[in-house]
């Protein structure tokens, strides 16, 4: 069978049954794209229909709004936060965060270990000794300043013991 469409465009020798048989395959084809494309449809909607369940464009609006908002209000927090935290680690440099304690007789044999030497020290080393020495007369306390792990003045035996304990030393 000769058609004259099919002569015009250079396939006048193609048979129709062939034509026909290529064109129901292509809309199965499209058939099957189209239902697949339905489905996704319908889930959207579903999707859609909960997300905006209770909801109307407005209220919606109002609640992205309100997620911006505490956003902003976390975002403000975090920097409080961190500018506390620069503030606190700067006073604590200061303060007294070693220890070294060492109880010692000072006048041998006179009832007990009731003498004894305290260093107390800052992150960078600088603070004080207490000496504390105990007899049968009474109880006489002194200090020693320290700078940078050192002394301007002589230490004595336990003073230098309870110094580098707190310094992090083996002792």
């Amino acid at each position: 069978m000769n058609n004259s469409f099919l002569s015009g465009i250079g396939l006048g020798n193609l048979d129709m049954g062939i034509v026909i048989i290529i064109m129901l395959v292509i809309i199965i084809a499209l058939l099957i794209i189209s239902i697949t494309n339905i489905c996704s449809i319908l889930k959207m909607k579903k999707t859609y229909k909960k997300f905006m369940q209770g909801k109307n464009s407005k209220s919606l609006e109002q609640e992205i709004m309100g997620l911006f908002e505490d956003n902003k209000f976390i975002k403000n927090a975090i920097e409080k936060n961190k500018k506390d935290i620069r503030v606190l680690y700067k006073n604590f440099e200061n303060a007294f965060q070693k220890i070294g304690i060492v109880k010692y007789d000072a006048f041998n044999q006179m009832g007990g270990q009731l003498s004894f030497c305290l260093a107390l020290l800052d992150e960078n080393n600088n603070g004080f000794i207490m000496n504390s020495v105990h007899s049968t007369e009474g109880c006489y306390s002194y200090t020693k300043e320290i700078n940078n792990g050192e002394c301007r003045i002589s230490l004595g035996d336990e003073e230098k013991q309870a110094l580098e304990m707190a310094m992090g030393g083996n002792i």
